[in-house]
């Protein structure tokens, strides 16, 4: 059984990943991380994909950690596994990704779906880092990411109570994106995804890598890094094929190069 699916025939040049665990609430195994730094690197190398959605089903995006795989476990078996050079790897991706969550996104889940570049929800979505009640806490990313989106306060509640943030609640403290019905938050995040699978691919991935260093750097050495890589697209015939098209008042045919 794959613990993901890769399909991609529902939008031009997007690619959509289900995760698929469905008895286990799609609980993150060490399989299932590996398949998906598998399939984003594959993704990645592709030139007809560019840009990419992550997605459980209705009743949960990812329910946290598979438990029962670290639960015997002591520190120096945990640093042999390794697992969060998964992590690392999926954060590399080039390409934008956009979680598209419905009910749970919990401990692993919500990581996951901050590791994604935006996340579009549906009205059943909870986000929690519930670590803290089986005696842990976030290890792959949860503590920083969920601090820098929710601000200190909001995120040490949720850290060391394990409560959840509604979807509504996600949003208004700039969590994630947009949140809509059930019924349309998976048509909702492929219509984003094409949105911006529709411009130049090399100024998508240098824009991502800026934003993203923003949010990991200091200011000055983010506004440094930003500038390096506007200026580096101006080498691009993306660059020109766009600001042509605006001035001859047409749509651009982007290339990716």
């Amino acid at each position: 059984m794959k613990f993901i699916v890769i399909e991609k025939e529902h939008r031009p040049h997007v690619a959509l990943i289900r995760l698929n665990r469905p008895k286990e609430l799609n609980a993150l195994n060490l399989e299932l991380m590996r398949e998906l730094k598998q399939g984003l690197q594959e993704l990645d190398k592709d030139e007809g994909t560019r840009a990419i959605v992550i997605a459980g089903n209705e009743r949960a995006f990812a329910a946290g950690a598979d438990i029962k795989q670290m639960a015997g476990k002591n520190s120096v078996d945990m640093l042999k596994i390794d697992q969060f050079s998964t992590w690392d790897q999926i954060r590399k991706t080039k390409k934008p990704i956009i979680a598209a969550v419905s009910g749970f996104a919990l401990g692993g889940g919500c990581e996951l779906s901050m590791l994604c570049d935006m996340i579009i929800a549906s009205e059943t979505a909870k986000f929690g880092q519930p670590e803290i009640k089986i005696g842990v806490m976030p290890g792959a990313g949860g503590t920083q990411r969920l601090t820098k989106a929710l601000g200190k306060a909001k995120a040490m509640e949720l850290v060391l109570t394990g409560d959840f943030l509604s979807a509504h609640e996600a949003e208004k403290h700039g969590l994630v994106n947009k949140v809509v019905p059930v019924e349309f938050y998976l048509d909702e995040a492929l219509t984003l995804a094409q949105k911006i699978s529709a411009m130049s691919p090399l100024a998508v991935a240098l824009a991502k890598e800026a934003v993203n260093r923003s949010f990991e750097t200091f200011l000055d050495e983010g506004l440094h890094f930003e500038r390096k890589n506007f200026y580096l697209l101006f080498n691009s015939e993306d660059q020109k094929e766009g600001m042509e098209a605006f001035i001859e008042k047409r749509p651009p045919k982007f290339t990716g190069k």
